[in-house]
Protein backbone atom coordinates (compact mmCIF):
# COMPACT_ATOMS: atom_id res chain seq x y z
CA UNK A 1 0.00 0.00 0.00
CA UNK A 2 1.26 3.47 -0.95
CA UNK A 3 0.34 6.10 1.68
CA UNK A 4 0.88 9.76 0.81
CA UNK A 5 1.19 12.17 3.78
CA UNK A 6 0.06 15.74 3.13
CA UNK A 7 1.70 18.02 5.70
CA UNK A 8 4.48 15.51 6.32
CA UNK A 9 6.67 18.01 8.19
CA UNK A 10 4.18 18.38 11.05
CA UNK A 11 4.82 17.07 14.55
CA UNK A 12 1.90 14.64 14.25
CA UNK A 13 2.06 13.58 10.61
CA UNK A 14 5.86 13.33 10.30
CA UNK A 15 6.40 10.65 12.93
CA UNK A 16 3.39 8.72 11.61
CA UNK A 17 4.89 8.75 8.12
CA UNK A 18 8.14 7.35 9.52
CA UNK A 19 6.26 4.67 11.46
CA UNK A 20 4.34 3.63 8.34
CA UNK A 21 7.62 3.52 6.40
CA UNK A 22 9.25 1.31 9.04
CA UNK A 23 6.13 -0.89 9.17
CA UNK A 24 6.63 -1.73 5.50
CA UNK A 25 4.30 0.65 3.68
CA UNK A 26 5.37 2.69 0.68
CA UNK A 27 5.48 6.29 1.89
CA UNK A 28 5.72 9.68 0.22
CA UNK A 29 4.39 13.14 0.97
CA UNK A 30 4.54 16.91 0.83
CA UNK A 31 4.70 19.98 3.01
CA UNK A 32 4.23 23.68 2.48
CA UNK A 33 7.72 24.55 3.72
CA UNK A 34 11.17 23.18 4.39
CA UNK A 35 12.07 22.30 7.96
CA UNK A 36 14.71 20.31 9.78
CA UNK A 37 12.27 17.44 9.98
CA UNK A 38 11.46 17.31 6.26
CA UNK A 39 15.20 17.21 5.61
CA UNK A 40 15.50 14.36 8.09
CA UNK A 41 12.76 12.34 6.39
CA UNK A 42 14.41 12.85 3.00
CA UNK A 43 17.72 11.62 4.43
CA UNK A 44 15.94 8.50 5.70
CA UNK A 45 14.80 7.70 2.17
CA UNK A 46 11.22 9.02 2.14
CA UNK A 47 10.13 10.76 -1.07
CA UNK A 48 8.65 14.19 -0.41
CA UNK A 49 8.41 17.56 -2.06
CA UNK A 50 7.94 21.10 -0.81
CA UNK A 51 4.83 22.83 -2.09
CA UNK A 52 1.36 21.40 -2.43
CA UNK A 53 0.09 21.53 -5.99
CA UNK A 54 -2.00 19.33 -8.23
CA UNK A 55 0.91 18.97 -10.64
CA UNK A 56 3.34 17.63 -8.02
CA UNK A 57 0.99 15.05 -6.52
CA UNK A 58 -0.06 13.96 -10.01
CA UNK A 59 3.57 13.27 -10.90
CA UNK A 60 3.95 11.17 -7.73
CA UNK A 61 0.67 9.33 -8.35
CA UNK A 62 1.49 8.49 -11.97
CA UNK A 63 4.94 7.18 -11.02
CA UNK A 64 3.78 5.36 -7.86
CA UNK A 65 -0.04 4.99 -7.70
CA UNK A 66 -1.33 6.36 -4.38
CA UNK A 67 -3.77 4.25 -2.36
CA UNK A 68 -4.37 6.55 0.59
CA UNK A 69 -3.78 10.24 1.36
CA UNK A 70 -3.39 11.07 5.04
CA UNK A 71 -3.57 14.80 5.75
CA UNK A 72 -2.85 16.92 8.79
CA UNK A 73 -5.54 19.03 10.39
CA UNK A 74 -3.50 22.10 9.46
CA UNK A 75 -3.74 21.26 5.76
CA UNK A 76 -7.53 21.27 5.76
CA UNK A 77 -7.98 24.17 8.20
CA UNK A 78 -5.57 26.39 6.26
CA UNK A 79 -7.19 25.60 2.92
CA UNK A 80 -10.31 23.40 2.61
CA UNK A 81 -9.73 23.55 -1.15
CA UNK A 82 -6.20 22.22 -0.86
CA UNK A 83 -5.18 21.07 -4.37
CA UNK A 84 -3.92 17.70 -3.11
CA UNK A 85 -7.25 16.93 -1.46
CA UNK A 86 -9.14 18.07 -4.56
CA UNK A 87 -6.90 15.84 -6.66
CA UNK A 88 -7.68 12.89 -4.37
CA UNK A 89 -11.39 13.58 -4.69
CA UNK A 90 -11.15 13.68 -8.47
CA UNK A 91 -9.18 10.44 -8.60
CA UNK A 92 -11.34 8.71 -5.96
CA UNK A 93 -8.31 8.18 -3.69
CA UNK A 94 -9.07 7.39 -0.06
CA UNK A 95 -8.36 10.33 2.29
CA UNK A 96 -8.34 10.63 6.08
CA UNK A 97 -6.73 12.37 9.01
CA UNK A 98 -3.85 10.71 10.86
CA UNK A 99 -5.97 8.96 13.50
CA UNK A 100 -7.50 6.54 11.00
CA UNK A 101 -4.08 5.59 9.65
CA UNK A 102 -2.59 5.07 13.11
CA UNK A 103 -5.56 2.96 14.20
CA UNK A 104 -5.02 0.79 11.13
CA UNK A 105 -1.36 0.25 12.08
CA UNK A 106 -2.31 -0.50 15.71
CA UNK A 107 -5.00 -3.00 14.75
CA UNK A 108 -3.02 -4.78 12.04
CA UNK A 109 -0.08 -5.26 14.43
CA UNK A 110 -2.23 -5.98 17.53
CA UNK A 111 -0.55 -3.20 19.50
CA UNK A 112 -1.85 -1.99 22.87
CA UNK A 113 -2.10 1.80 22.97
CA UNK A 114 -0.47 3.66 25.86
CA UNK A 115 -1.73 7.21 25.36
CA UNK A 116 -0.48 10.40 27.00
CA UNK A 117 -3.06 13.21 26.90
CA UNK A 118 -3.35 16.58 28.59
CA UNK A 119 -2.78 20.27 27.91
CA UNK A 120 0.73 20.60 29.30
CA UNK A 121 3.61 18.16 29.55
CA UNK A 122 2.46 15.57 26.99
CA UNK A 123 5.67 15.47 25.00
CA UNK A 124 8.06 15.24 27.96
CA UNK A 125 5.90 12.64 29.70
CA UNK A 126 5.56 10.54 26.53
CA UNK A 127 9.31 10.75 25.98
CA UNK A 128 9.94 9.77 29.60
CA UNK A 129 7.71 6.69 29.32
CA UNK A 130 9.50 5.62 26.15
CA UNK A 131 12.85 6.19 27.87
CA UNK A 132 11.89 4.08 30.88
CA UNK A 133 10.54 1.20 28.77
CA UNK A 134 13.61 1.17 26.56
CA UNK A 135 15.98 1.28 29.53
CA UNK A 136 14.15 -1.73 30.95
CA UNK A 137 14.45 -3.55 27.61
CA UNK A 138 10.74 -3.50 26.71
CA UNK A 139 10.37 -3.41 22.89
CA UNK A 140 8.39 -0.25 22.18
CA UNK A 141 6.80 1.46 19.20
CA UNK A 142 5.96 5.12 19.64
CA UNK A 143 5.05 8.53 18.26
CA UNK A 144 5.95 11.74 20.10
CA UNK A 145 6.16 15.44 19.19
CA UNK A 146 9.92 15.84 19.70
CA UNK A 147 13.17 13.97 19.34
CA UNK A 148 13.71 12.08 22.56
CA UNK A 149 16.31 10.54 24.81
CA UNK A 150 19.78 9.55 23.79
CA UNK A 151 20.76 6.48 21.81
CA UNK A 152 24.03 4.59 22.01
CA UNK A 153 25.63 6.98 19.53
CA UNK A 154 24.91 9.98 21.76
CA UNK A 155 22.21 11.40 19.49
CA UNK A 156 18.55 12.00 20.16
CA UNK A 157 16.22 9.35 18.79
CA UNK A 158 13.50 9.85 16.21
CA UNK A 159 10.03 11.24 16.91
CA UNK A 160 8.46 8.01 15.70
CA UNK A 161 9.49 4.36 15.61
CA UNK A 162 7.91 1.04 14.75
CA UNK A 163 9.38 -2.02 16.47
CA UNK A 164 8.13 -5.29 15.03
CA UNK A 165 8.74 -6.98 18.39
CA UNK A 166 6.67 -4.52 20.40
CA UNK A 167 3.41 -5.23 22.23
CA UNK A 168 2.80 -1.59 23.14
CA UNK A 169 2.55 1.66 21.22
CA UNK A 170 3.25 4.81 23.26
CA UNK A 171 1.52 7.83 21.76
CA UNK A 172 1.39 11.55 22.47
CA UNK A 173 -2.36 11.79 22.06
CA UNK A 174 -3.13 15.37 21.07
CA UNK A 175 -6.53 16.91 21.77
CA UNK A 176 -6.26 19.43 18.91
CA UNK A 177 -9.10 18.98 16.42
CA UNK A 178 -10.47 16.34 18.84
CA UNK A 179 -7.90 13.89 17.47
CA UNK A 180 -7.61 11.94 20.74
CA UNK A 181 -11.30 10.97 20.66
CA UNK A 182 -10.55 8.59 17.78
CA UNK A 183 -8.71 6.20 20.10
CA UNK A 184 -9.61 3.65 22.78
CA UNK A 185 -6.37 3.28 24.74
CA UNK A 186 -5.34 0.30 26.82
CA UNK A 187 -3.78 2.81 29.23
CA UNK A 188 -4.02 6.60 29.45
CA UNK A 189 -1.80 8.96 31.41
CA UNK A 190 -3.41 12.39 31.81
CA UNK A 191 -1.01 15.29 32.35
CA UNK A 192 -1.96 18.79 33.53
CA UNK A 193 -5.23 20.05 31.99
CA UNK A 194 -6.22 23.67 31.23
CA UNK A 195 -8.59 25.02 28.58
CA UNK A 196 -6.76 25.38 25.25
CA UNK A 197 -7.44 25.33 21.49
CA UNK A 198 -10.22 27.85 21.93
CA UNK A 199 -11.09 27.78 18.23
CA UNK A 200 -11.90 24.06 18.50
CA UNK A 201 -13.37 24.01 22.00
CA UNK A 202 -15.51 27.13 22.29
CA UNK A 203 -15.95 26.86 26.07
CA UNK A 204 -13.95 25.44 28.95
CA UNK A 205 -16.77 22.99 29.59
CA UNK A 206 -16.56 21.72 26.00
CA UNK A 207 -12.84 21.10 26.54
CA UNK A 208 -13.46 19.29 29.83
CA UNK A 209 -16.16 17.15 28.27
CA UNK A 210 -13.78 16.00 25.56
CA UNK A 211 -11.31 14.83 28.20
CA UNK A 212 -14.06 13.10 30.14
CA UNK A 213 -15.05 11.26 26.96
CA UNK A 214 -11.43 10.30 26.25
CA UNK A 215 -10.98 8.92 29.76
CA UNK A 216 -14.26 7.03 29.43
CA UNK A 217 -12.93 5.44 26.22
CA UNK A 218 -9.74 4.32 27.98
CA UNK A 219 -9.51 0.94 29.67
CA UNK A 220 -7.58 2.51 32.58
CA UNK A 221 -6.44 6.08 33.27
CA UNK A 222 -4.00 7.69 35.71
CA UNK A 223 -4.48 11.36 36.61
CA UNK A 224 -3.44 13.93 39.25
CA UNK A 225 -6.04 14.73 41.90
CA UNK A 226 -6.31 18.40 40.91
CA UNK A 227 -7.04 17.50 37.28
CA UNK A 228 -9.49 14.82 38.40
CA UNK A 229 -11.32 17.56 40.30
CA UNK A 230 -10.97 20.13 37.49
CA UNK A 231 -12.60 17.72 35.02
CA UNK A 232 -15.34 16.81 37.47
CA UNK A 233 -14.73 13.09 37.07
CA UNK A 234 -16.79 10.46 38.84
CA UNK A 235 -14.87 7.90 40.85
CA UNK A 236 -14.66 4.44 39.28
CA UNK A 237 -12.24 1.52 39.30
CA UNK A 238 -10.85 2.42 35.87
CA UNK A 239 -9.40 5.72 37.11
CA UNK A 240 -6.40 5.92 39.45
CA UNK A 241 -5.94 9.30 41.12
CA UNK A 242 -2.43 10.40 42.15
CA UNK A 243 -1.89 13.13 44.76
CA UNK A 244 -0.08 16.12 43.23
CA UNK A 245 1.67 16.82 46.57
CA UNK A 246 2.79 13.22 47.03
CA UNK A 247 5.87 12.83 49.26
CA UNK A 248 7.46 10.60 46.58
CA UNK A 249 8.04 13.74 44.49
CA UNK A 250 11.13 14.31 46.64
CA UNK A 251 12.67 11.15 45.18
CA UNK A 252 12.21 12.34 41.59
CA UNK A 253 15.09 14.59 40.58
CA UNK A 254 13.86 15.91 37.22
CA UNK A 255 14.00 19.72 36.90
CA UNK A 256 10.63 21.47 37.14
CA UNK A 257 7.78 20.70 39.52
CA UNK A 258 5.39 19.99 36.64
CA UNK A 259 7.85 17.45 35.20
CA UNK A 260 8.17 15.72 38.56
CA UNK A 261 4.39 15.52 38.98
CA UNK A 262 3.86 14.16 35.47
CA UNK A 263 6.69 11.68 35.98
CA UNK A 264 5.01 10.42 39.14
CA UNK A 265 1.78 9.68 37.23
CA UNK A 266 3.74 7.81 34.57
CA UNK A 267 5.70 5.79 37.14
CA UNK A 268 2.52 4.82 39.02
CA UNK A 269 0.93 3.69 35.74
CA UNK A 270 3.90 1.56 34.68
CA UNK A 271 4.18 -0.04 38.11
CA UNK A 272 0.51 -0.98 37.94
CA UNK A 273 0.42 -2.27 34.36
CA UNK A 274 3.91 -3.70 33.93
CA UNK A 275 4.63 -4.78 37.53
CA UNK A 276 7.93 -2.90 37.58
CA UNK A 277 9.60 -2.12 40.88
CA UNK A 278 8.77 1.49 41.76
CA UNK A 279 12.21 2.40 43.10
CA UNK A 280 13.79 1.01 39.94
CA UNK A 281 11.52 3.16 37.78
CA UNK A 282 12.28 6.28 39.80
CA UNK A 283 15.99 5.63 39.33
CA UNK A 284 15.55 5.21 35.59
CA UNK A 285 13.39 8.34 35.40
CA UNK A 286 16.07 10.34 37.18
CA UNK A 287 18.51 9.49 34.39
CA UNK A 288 16.13 10.80 31.69
CA UNK A 289 18.15 13.08 29.34
CA UNK A 290 15.13 15.10 28.19
CA UNK A 291 13.70 15.78 24.76
CA UNK A 292 14.24 18.42 22.12
CA UNK A 293 12.67 21.85 22.64
CA UNK A 294 11.71 21.10 26.25
CA UNK A 295 14.15 23.26 28.19
CA UNK A 296 16.81 21.90 25.85
CA UNK A 297 20.29 23.28 26.40
CA UNK A 298 21.46 24.06 22.87
CA UNK A 299 24.44 26.31 23.67
CA UNK A 300 26.14 27.54 26.87
CA UNK A 301 23.40 29.22 28.98
CA UNK A 302 20.94 29.16 26.04
CA UNK A 303 17.82 26.97 26.12
CA UNK A 304 15.01 26.23 23.68
CA UNK A 305 11.56 25.58 25.12
CA UNK A 306 8.15 24.86 23.60
CA UNK A 307 6.16 26.90 26.16
CA UNK A 308 3.46 28.92 24.41
CA UNK A 309 0.57 29.28 26.84
CA UNK A 310 0.59 31.26 30.11
CA UNK A 311 0.41 28.05 32.15
CA UNK A 312 3.32 26.47 30.27
CA UNK A 313 5.36 29.67 30.50
CA UNK A 314 4.82 29.81 34.26
CA UNK A 315 5.92 26.19 34.59
CA UNK A 316 9.05 26.78 32.51
CA UNK A 317 9.90 29.90 34.52
CA UNK A 318 9.57 27.87 37.72
CA UNK A 319 11.91 25.24 36.26
CA UNK A 320 14.44 27.90 35.24
CA UNK A 321 14.33 29.46 38.71
CA UNK A 322 15.61 26.16 40.12
CA UNK A 323 18.92 26.73 38.32
CA UNK A 324 19.29 30.53 38.17
CA UNK A 325 18.06 33.85 39.54
CA UNK A 326 19.06 35.63 36.34
CA UNK A 327 16.57 34.66 33.63
CA UNK A 328 16.23 36.28 30.23
CA UNK A 329 13.32 35.34 27.96
CA UNK A 330 13.02 35.53 24.20
CA UNK A 331 9.38 34.86 23.39
CA UNK A 332 7.69 34.08 20.07
CA UNK A 333 3.92 33.56 20.69
CA UNK A 334 2.35 30.65 18.83
CA UNK A 335 -0.44 31.82 16.48
CA UNK A 336 -2.31 35.10 16.62
CA UNK A 337 -5.65 33.38 17.16
CA UNK A 338 -4.45 32.14 20.56
CA UNK A 339 -3.38 35.64 21.60
CA UNK A 340 -6.93 36.98 21.44
CA UNK A 341 -7.80 34.56 24.28
CA UNK A 342 -4.50 34.75 26.15
CA UNK A 343 -3.60 38.46 26.13
CA UNK A 344 -5.05 39.21 29.57
CA UNK A 345 -3.59 36.01 31.05
CA UNK A 346 0.11 36.88 30.63
CA UNK A 347 0.27 39.42 33.50
CA UNK A 348 2.72 37.83 35.97
CA UNK A 349 3.95 34.76 34.06
CA UNK A 350 7.31 36.40 33.30
CA UNK A 351 7.71 37.91 36.78
CA UNK A 352 10.97 36.01 37.40
CA UNK A 353 12.58 37.44 34.24
CA UNK A 354 15.13 40.26 34.32
CA UNK A 355 14.61 40.97 30.60
CA UNK A 356 12.09 39.94 27.92
CA UNK A 357 12.49 40.14 24.15
CA UNK A 358 9.05 39.81 22.53
CA UNK A 359 8.81 38.73 18.88
CA UNK A 360 5.83 38.89 16.51
CA UNK A 361 3.54 35.88 16.76
CA UNK A 362 4.31 32.80 14.68
CA UNK A 363 1.35 32.68 12.29
CA UNK A 364 -0.39 29.43 11.34
CA UNK A 365 -4.00 28.55 10.50
CA UNK A 366 -5.08 32.18 11.02
CA UNK A 367 -8.38 33.82 10.16
CA UNK A 368 -7.51 36.49 7.55
CA UNK A 369 -10.44 38.61 8.76
CA UNK A 370 -9.05 38.96 12.31
CA UNK A 371 -6.45 41.72 12.94
CA UNK A 372 -3.07 40.47 14.17
CA UNK A 373 -2.21 41.62 17.70
CA UNK A 374 1.15 43.40 17.77
CA UNK A 375 3.97 42.66 20.24
CA UNK A 376 3.44 46.13 21.72
CA UNK A 377 -0.19 45.31 22.53
CA UNK A 378 0.75 41.99 24.14
CA UNK A 379 3.58 43.52 26.14
CA UNK A 380 1.15 46.07 27.56
CA UNK A 381 -0.68 43.23 29.35
CA UNK A 382 2.38 42.44 31.48
CA UNK A 383 2.66 43.75 35.00
CA UNK A 384 6.41 44.10 34.38
CA UNK A 385 6.04 45.52 30.86
CA UNK A 386 8.98 47.89 31.48
CA UNK A 387 11.30 44.87 31.27
CA UNK A 388 10.04 43.84 27.82
CA UNK A 389 10.92 45.17 24.39
CA UNK A 390 9.83 44.36 20.87
CA UNK A 391 12.37 42.33 18.93
CA UNK A 392 12.95 40.63 15.59
CA UNK A 393 14.99 37.64 14.51
CA UNK A 394 17.99 39.69 13.40
CA UNK A 395 21.63 40.45 14.23
CA UNK A 396 20.63 42.73 17.09
CA UNK A 397 18.73 39.94 18.83
CA UNK A 398 21.56 37.53 18.17
CA UNK A 399 24.04 39.91 19.80
CA UNK A 400 21.78 40.50 22.79
CA UNK A 401 21.25 36.77 23.39
CA UNK A 402 24.98 36.06 23.16
CA UNK A 403 25.80 38.94 25.50
CA UNK A 404 23.36 37.74 28.13
CA UNK A 405 24.68 34.17 27.85
CA UNK A 406 28.28 35.35 28.14
CA UNK A 407 27.28 37.33 31.23
CA UNK A 408 26.03 34.13 32.88
CA UNK A 409 22.30 34.75 32.43
CA UNK A 410 20.05 31.81 31.57
CA UNK A 411 18.43 32.67 28.24
CA UNK A 412 15.20 30.79 27.46
CA UNK A 413 13.95 31.00 23.88
CA UNK A 414 10.26 30.09 24.02
CA UNK A 415 8.61 29.17 20.73
CA UNK A 416 5.90 26.72 19.73
CA UNK A 417 6.20 27.18 15.97
CA UNK A 418 7.72 24.83 13.39
CA UNK A 419 9.54 25.75 10.18
CA UNK A 420 11.26 29.16 10.31
CA UNK A 421 10.34 29.61 13.97
CA UNK A 422 12.51 31.15 16.67
CA UNK A 423 13.70 27.63 17.53
CA UNK A 424 15.08 27.04 14.04
CA UNK A 425 16.56 30.55 13.94
CA UNK A 426 18.56 30.12 17.15
CA UNK A 427 19.83 26.74 16.02
CA UNK A 428 21.09 28.30 12.77
CA UNK A 429 22.59 31.37 14.40
CA UNK A 430 23.67 30.53 17.94
CA UNK A 431 24.99 26.98 17.95
CA UNK A 432 28.71 27.06 17.23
Amino acid sequence: MHIYFSGIGGAGIGPLALIAYQAGYEVSGSDSQHSQYTDRLINLGIRLHIGQTKEQIQIEDEAHPIDWIVFSSAVFITNPNNPELLYAQGKNIRTSKRDECLNMILESNKLKLVAVAGTHGKTTTTALIIWMLKQLNVPTSYSVGAKIGINNNGKKEEMGQFDINSEYFVYECDEFDRNFLSFRPYLSIITIVDWDHHDIYLTAEDYKQAFRQFINQSKHSFILDRDYNYLGLIKNRNITVVEHQNNQLKQIKLPGLHNRQNALIAIKALVDKFSFDEDTLIGVANSFPGSSRRFENIAPNIYSDYAHTPEEIAATMQLASEISNNIVVVYEPLTDRRQHYMKELYKDVFKKAKKIYWLPSYLAREDPNVPVITPKELISSLNNSNLAEEASKDDSLKSNIQAHANNGDVVICMAGGGGDSLDEWIRRNLIL
